[in-house]
């Protein structure tokens, strides 16, 4: 299987922690979707990322659908996501509120790459930095109040993985808790997630400019 993408979006690097966690080998092409687009777009009509090209050539787009797909190849025992009940639903709850998070924080930096400066729309960036800023706020509320070392089911799940990812990225893209720790739990979290080996194999790539990416 091969993985289409960089590691500076989270979509992307949250599909390949997931595989080094689960010990699913793959082939990785850092392509970008700037320079790198036309090739992408050969796989993804969208031109995004993340793309997994599978061993038939069969292309799976958005990374949630590849996590669904690889959690079905290792069987529910397995699964980063909690099959069913209250800990699934706490999973998707996370997940969802930072994967937003980070789609307002790619929102934002694209409106600065590829808008001119005179077209930029301040009060569209403001309101993005609040909707990112809310969602920040609410994950470390439900961290916080976690009493495990991990989020969900006391092991590393896909919680983890994602909101581990969405913070270093805009730790790395937007400063979030990086001249202060406004979020501190979200930061001890995001310390214990990098410090894991399937984090270290998939090292955060320096970041350059955002990707439209899911």
């Amino acid at each position: 299987m091969i993985l289409i993408g960089q590691f500076d979006s989270p979509f992307v690097r949250r599909v390949a922690v997931s595989f080094n966690r689960l010990a699913i080998p793959f082939e990785h092409r850092p392509w970008s979707v700037g320079k790198d687009f036309d090739l992408i777009r050969r796989f993804n009509p969208l031109g995004r990322v993340p793309a997994l090209v599978l061993a038939d050539g069969e292309t799976l787009i958005e990374s949630a659908v590849i996590l669904d797909y690889l959690d079905e190849l290792v069987g529910a025992e397995r699964a980063l996501l909690p099959p069913a009940g209250a800990w699934r639903r706490e999973a998707l709850h996370l997940m969802a509120l930072a994967v937003g998070a980070a789609d307002k924080g790619v929102q934002q930096i694209v409106e600065v790459v590829f808008r001119p400066e005179e077209k930029r729309h301040a009060p569209w960036l403001d309101r993005c930095r609040t909707q990112m800023q809310s969602a920040l706020g609410v994950l470390e509320q439900l961290v916080l109040a976690r009493t495990g070392e991990w989020l969900v089911a006391d092991r590393v799940t896909q919680a983890d993985i994602t909101v581990g990812c969405v913070v270093r990225f805009l730790h790395e893209a937007h400063g979030v808790n990086r001249e202060s720790t406004q979020y501190p739990a979200l930061a001890n979290l995001s310390a214990r997630c990098e410090a894991l080996p399937a984090f270290l194999a998939a090292p955060f790539d320096a970041y350059s400019a955002p990707v439209p990416s899911g």
